[in-house]
């Protein structure tokens, strides 16, 4: 039997194990979101990609493998944020997780329902900004994680934020195993977070051959492009994102309005509501018009590679540690394991021997 780490995170969500399943799109769907959830972890549903009728129906499908809690990641800025949320709130979703600092009246309004509020930040003074609007928790990612990232490394982030914010953070980027675990803890962090750990499980919806591709990279093989969708995204090194890293603006500007017509037809969705959307990203992130229209590539491009397969008209988002696993295990497997290992490691730590200042002078 698995032991316990308590931490708090795992007080303040309900869970068995500190360990966090992150909301990737098209990845983490309600199969990989149960799975993580009956194993002990967090699960976090990704929403980005979904309209509001097709939440609903993964929350259900969610709430139908699993009694136990998990959670849902949106755009903070999205017209229909708060619609969402009114949804989580009424299907007794534990957790909402926001790619953007929601607006203090939404997180007060999930806190005021029992929702607990799990925004993830990129640097400390976000943290302090999101804490201080009542978030229950926050999680960071440093440069070594997959999807939009910035560029500084865990190993300085994750004391940067604890050392400004009070409370819980959970470390995400380059985590795979127990010894990640343990080293998160003893910075003081409630757990840890991860993406492409999970999305390389037999319980991920990503096609065999895709996963293969993963497992063959080394820790060399993922670069961070702007030319995705313009702002910094970590995947695998492929052909395809060569040629994007090489493209010019005009290139990549007729390729982002082609995927902006795919996403169109796909989700449904009107020109005014996505020209809308757009909007709403250009305001909250200061973009240019060239990358609020080259936007419109991460959907269908990340759509093309981890539900289609079609890794060469495809883009895979991917963290550094895609270069270090060389397995596919299920996720109560991956948890166990991580769990037994993390623990191993925490008693090996506190079995050194301390030899105090007055023993080491009289020697």
């Amino acid at each position: 039997m698995t032991g316990r780490l308590r931490t708090p995170l795992t007080e303040l969500v309900g869970i068995e194990h500190p360990i966090v399943q992150t909301g990737m799109g098209w990845v983490a769907g309600p199969g990989l979101v149960a799975a993580t959830a009956n194993a002990g972890g967090l699960g976090i549903l990704a929403s980005a990609t979904m309209n509001l009728d097709e939440l609903e129906v993964a929350i259900a499908k969610t709430k139908a493998k699993t009694d136990k809690p998990f959670g849902v990641n949106i755009r903070a800025d999205l017209s229909d944020a708060e619609d969402r949320c009114n949804m989580m709130i009424r299907e007794g979703v534990k957790v909402a997780s926001f790619a953007l600092a929601p607006k203090k009246e939404l997180i007060a309004k999930l806190k005021d329902n029992g929702v607990v509020v799990m925004p993830s930040i990129g640097a400390a003074k976000h943290a302090v900004k999101v804490a201080s609007w009542g978030a229950d928790a926050v999680i960071v990612q440093g440069g070594e994680g997959g999807g939009h990232t910035g560029s500084v490394a865990t190993t300085l982030l994750l004391p940067s934020v604890l050392d400004a914010v009070d409370i819980p953070v959970v470390a995400g980027g380059g985590f795979f195993d127990g010894r990640g675990l343990a080293a998160a803890l003893s910075y003081g962090a409630a757990g840890v977070a991860m993406g492409t750990r999970f999305l390389l499980t037999q319980d991920s919806s990503v096609p065999e051959s895709v996963k293969q591709e993963y497992l063959k990279r080394g820790l060399q093989d993922t670069v961070v492009s702007v030319k995705v969708d313009g702002m910094p995204h970590r995947v695998l090194n492929t052909e395809l994102v060569d040629k994007l890293e090489h493209s010019g603006p005009i290139r990549g500007l007729a390729t982002a309005l082609a995927s902006a017509a795919k996403f169109k037809h796909m989700t449904g969705m009107k020109w005014t509501t996505m020209m809308k959307e757009g909007l709403n990203t250009r305001k909250h992130k200061d973009l240019t018009w060239s990358q609020v229209v080259m936007g419109a590539n991460t959907a269908m491009l990340l759509k093309a590679g981890l539900v289609d397969g079609n890794t060469h008209a495809g883009v895979l988002a991917s963290g550094q540690v895609a270069g270090i696993i060389e397995d596919l295990p299920t996720v109560q497997d991956l948890i166990d394991g991580i769990i037994t290992d993390a623990l191993a490691r925490i008693s090996a730590i506190a079995a050194l021997p301390v030899e105090s200042t007055a023993t080491a002078t009289q020697s």
